[in-house]
């Protein structure tokens, strides 16, 4: 299984790459239409994940291409700005699915259709888990690091918070997802 992840942030595409790989699905990385195109020609995949807002372009420009390379391939369209309108015109365009940001592993494995088959029994249902607050947090000031090149003061100004208070936050890296404790 080989798949094709487009977005325009790096760090969210190496994080995805790597939780992909730990569970044996090879993927190629492209930041923009134009090298996404160019992976898919070489050797077209068995799924893409794109990121709707790409720099300037679109990621819908890339599910209509996609198709006619490979018709079987999965498309998921992911993006941080969910509406119905963009889910509709994702559809319609060929996508086979869309999910809103943040959205985990799991939910994206079942969106490609890649997750286990077999459901759980109904008495004993395996809880959906969320991105916790934390992440999420680590995540949107890792965006505005990147955006103020690295810069923390910048970034502090920008997440309109003091700068000790970034560097605190920065020093603690949030751990790995766990999932819900049953009550």
């Amino acid at each position: 299984m080989k798949g094709l992840l487009v977005d325009d942030d790096a760090l969210y595409l190496r994080t995805l790459q790597r939780s992909l790989a730990r569970r044996g699905i090879e993927a190629e990385t492209a930041l923009d239409i134009e090298s996404a195109l160019a992976l898919a020609r070489a050797a077209p995949p068995d799924f893409a994940v794109l990121d709707l807002k790409l720099a300037h372009e679109s990621g819908m420009a890339l599910i209509e291409p996609l198709r006619a390379l490979h018709p079987d391939m999965r498309i998921l369209l992911l993006t941080g700005y969910a509406s119905v309108a963009t889910a509709v015109e994702a559809i319609k365009r060929g996508a086979d699915d869309y999910l809103p940001k943040p959205a985990t592993l799991e939910s994206i494995l079942r969106a490609l259709a890649l997750a286990p088959a077999e459901s759980p029994p109904e008495d004993n249902p395996t809880p959906e888990t969320m991105t916790p607050l934390h992440r999420l947090e680590w995540e949107h000031i890792q965006q505005a690091l990147n955006d103020t090149g690295g810069n923390v003061s910048a970034t502090a100004r920008l997440l309109g918070m003091h700068r000790r208070s970034l560097q605190r936050k920065l020093a603690k890296r949030p751990g790995p997802e766990r999932t819900p404790r049953e009550d």
